[in-house]
């Protein structure tokens, strides 16, 4: 018995008479509906293999359990580790190994495991999952997801998000966090978690007598915007946007609604016209006023200590309160774990990467003989004064001292290095260098487009927003590249970038991560993304906070509103406040722009030809950290005895077409992907080599031949076996694979040669014999390709 027959035969009749299915509000997810991961991107448009449970156990729409099942003949515990893997990434209490005639469960909170002799009904297995009853958790289950008449499903991870929101809602917790990465849609998930609690009728009363009055805080207008589109669902005289307009032009907030929307600068800002004197305009709101405040991106500022907008969050201290974060736990933003406590719910960057719902990149690591500068004579002090001996540093450039043929250089250097129909997103030092460096790649592109490469900043205003929503519509080309300074950092939506290229340092941890997170959003046919760092940004990588574990929670510690200030006497203060957050020109917190001019040298004649640079390139690994090439190639060395263990092996793997993708598919697992392998050929000189050479050069020291090489070396043996016509089209496939890759010898790339060089599968049978001869024919001469030479080596050159 098999282990489909297993399933229907033994296990689902047991599950039936458990009364799964059966009972009311109970329900079996099967294969098709229990598909946990999407499977990492490898590369050349394939996945690893996603993550897919036999049987999840669903009770009052919560996921309770998974089942792991194996055919009769295994032992029942056979499936143990699959039914751990996948319950702990559901996070299910209890997972079951089966295999039809036994049942293993195992009881993730607890550790214990032991064989049962029926599964549970749902109603013990609910009662086994949660020890007390409590009425809102199971009033927020009872209410669906908006899924937008079928097009939005939750990921495993959001729907565990959204839950442990709500049950923290539920049991009374009023300050609640939750970290995920950038890219992983927590509006979508703040946007499901206000649905149910508006659907529920839940509110600060914890009474269900009335809807509840939300607030969605954003510290950028492009957030709060996307928000309050993305919160569409609700009807439309439920959603406000607070912005400072309306209200100048009402003469006080909007207080219809059920759902509102709006920025920090929004809310602390505004003007008591009677006093003449400012007056935050939340304090026009009852301190009562909102049940349920979020707070996007709160790792911002919106939870410091000394934050002026915390008095936004101490003001309606009585409504409870969820974060949204992409940052765990770590010095910087202590204030923001404090406030909020530790997060219900985690899911990290290397997480969604590894499950296939974020895209992985690489990085090119650019430097240049032209990264510091000194002053010499030669060269020309076109505007400002030079400080003789100093060595400008990156810090310096296009902030203090500017050198317009360094950027130039720079220009060049990434618009040689992509496909410059790709989108783009050039971050610079200030909106000046945005400008500077939006004209150079318009005046080096190869396209003709007038808009390719627009510049998108505070200052471009209307245009600029109009650039975006351009650059953002997957259906258009133009712009294809945009320049920013600070804006684009984080909030923009765009799912077909392919570059990220970094031309001013990222010294912020938590930026690095958002402006990384511009690239990992998934698009078809989008395997990775590349960030082109000219200015050694790559170091974060090497950062203990760079996607490693948070530190360890401090005792959380009461908070306290702060008395009324002592100046104006008012809760909240009502005094004008100096900026907390630095001039995104200057950098200063006390802005020093147009107080000192920037240095600007032009390079003595013949220096700029002499900028030489330098790429080294690293890959995504599935532990979170980029490796170097040189790494990522002593890494595949040492797991290399995994695939093949000689050379004979790997020959013989090679050679047939359909052992060569199993071992391709096998090394992608692994994370040796088709477009890491490449990048290796580039490493050892190699790229017009077969892979197979790649992988015999990297194991076994063997001087790899080029694909031509390779072809004219094995030209007779191929020959010797076949008629002309066969022969005519072997060279026409070997013509492609010396130009294209080994890629052009998979299965099945075989249709579109027939098609191309036959016209039709009719004529290629006239000519080759019937479909089974030519498909023996595609196999077949291909081992002649790889074959040993008779002297027991490969043919050389």
């Amino acid at each position: 018995m098999n282990e489909a027959e297993t399933r229907a035969e033994l296990i689902d009749p047991a599950l039936k008479e458990a009364g799964w299915g059966v009972v009311d509000r109970s329900r079996i997810l099967r294969e098709r509906n229990c598909q946990i991961s999407q499977g990492r991107l490898l590369g050349a448009g394939k996945r690893a293999k996603p993550e897919i449970a036999d049987y999840i156990l669903v009770h009052r729409n919560r996921k309770l359990a998974v089942i792991e099942a194996k055919k009769r003949d295994l032992p029942i515990t056979q499936g143990v580790g699959q039914a751990k893997q996948y319950a702990s990434k559901l996070q299910t209490r209890f997972a079951y190994s089966t295999n039809g005639i036994g049942i293993y469960r195992i009881d993730m909170h607890t550790g214990q495991e032991c064989e049962i002799d029926t599964f549970p009904t749902p109603e013990e297995l609910w009662a086994a999952t949660f020890s007390t009853e409590c009425d809102w958790r199971d009033r927020f289950a009872s209410i669906p997801f908006e899924d937008k008449g079928g097009a939005w499903q939750p990921r495993y991870y959001q729907d565990i998000a959204i839950t442990r929101a709500l049950d923290a809602v539920a049991g009374g917790k009023d300050r609640i966090l939750l970290t995920l990465a950038t890219g992983t849609g927590k509006t979508a998930i703040a946007f499901q978690i206000a649905w149910k609690l508006f659907h529920a009728k839940w509110n600060s009363s914890r009474e269900p007598t009335r809807r509840p009055r939300i607030l969605f805080l954003a510290d950028r207008n492009i957030l709060a915007d996307q928000a309050f589109n993305a919160f569409n669902a609700f009807e439309e005289d439920a959603l406000v946007r607070i912005d400072p307009s309306s209200i100048r032009k009402k003469g006080k907030v909007p207080k219809n609604g059920s759902v509102f929307f709006t920025i920090f600068q929004t809310f602390t800002a505004g003007f008591d016209y009677e006093t003449d004197k400012p007056k935050p305009n939340f304090g026009d709101y009852p301190e009562d006023f909102f049940d349920f405040i979020i707070i996007d991106e709160c790792h911002r500022g919106g939870a410091k200590d000394e934050s002026s907008w915390r008095d936004i969050l101490e003001y309606f201290s009585a409504a409870t309160q969820l974060g949204l974060t992409a940052t765990p736990l770590r010095k910087h933003n202590a204030d923001t774990y404090r406030y909020f406590g530790e997060p219900v719910y985690t899911y990290a960057l290397k997480d969604g990467i590894n499950d296939g719902f974020l895209t992985p990149f690489k990085v090119h690591q650019i430097t240049t003989t032209l990264d510091d500068y000194v002053y010499t004579s030669d060269d020309d002090i076109i505007e400002g004064d030079v400080t003789v001996g100093k060595v400008y540093e990156e810090a310096d450039f296009n902030r203090v001292i500017e050198i317009k043929e360094r950027e130039k250089k720079r220009v060049e250097i990434f618009l040689n290095s992509i496909d410059q129909r790709e989108k783009s997103i050039v971050f610079c030092a200030t909106q000046l260098h945005a400008l500077a460096v939006r004209d150079l790649i318009n005046q080096l592109k190869t396209s003709t487009e007038p808009n390719y490469c627009a510049r998108v900043t505070a200052d471009d205003g209307a245009l600029g927003e109009q650039h975006l929503k351009q650059f953002q519509d997957n259906e258009k080309t133009i712009p294809t590249i945009l320049t920013t300074s600070q804006k684009l950092s984080t909030g923009v939506d765009a799912r077909n970038v392919r570059h990220i290229v970094l031309m001013r340092p990222v010294n912020s941890m938590i930026e690095f991560k958002q402006i990384v997170g511009r690239g990992t959003r998934l698009y078809d046919g989008k395997d990775y993304f590349t960030i082109h760092d000219f200015v050694k940004a790559y170091r974060h990588f090497a950062d203990p906070e760079w996607d490693g574990e948070p530190l360890e929670p401090e005792e959380p510690r009461p908070v306290t509103p702060r008395e009324p200030c002592k100046a104006c006497g008012n809760r909240p203060c009502t005094c004008e406040k100096p900026p907390t957050e630095p001039c995104s020109e200057c950098g200063e917190l006390d802005c020093i722009c147009g107080k000192q001019s920037i240095l600007k040298i032009k390079l003595a004649d013949g220096k700029e030809r002499r900028i030489k640079h330098l790429v080294q390139t690293s890959f995504w690994d599935a532990d979170g950290k980029p490796l170097s090439s040189r790494e990522f190639l002593i890494k595949l060395y040492g797991e290399i005895p995994e695939f093949f263990k000689d050379e004979q092996e790997l020959r013989t793997l090679w050679s047939h077409p359909n052992t060569r993708l199993k071992l391709l598919e096998g090394l992608a697992e692994k994370g040796y992907g088709i477009v890491q392998l490449k990048e290796l050929a580039k490493l050892i000189e190699a790229e017009n080599s077969d892979i197979y050479d790649v992988l015999v050069h990297i194991a076994y020291a063997r001087e790899p031949l080029t694909r031509e090489q390779r072809v004219e070396d094995h030209a007779d043996l191929i020959h010797s076996h076949y008629t002309d016509k066969q022969q005519a089209f072997i060279d026409y496939i070997l013509s492609s694979y010396i130009q294209n890759g080994t890629e052009e010898l998979e299965p099945s790339k075989l249709p579109s040669f027939i098609n191309i060089k036959y016209g039709s599968v009719h004529d290629a049978m006239s000519e080759l014999g019937d479909a089974a001869a030519i498909k023996s024919l595609f196999d077949s001469f291909q081992q002649h390709l790889y074959e040993e030479t008779d002297d027991g080596t490969q043919a050389t050159a």
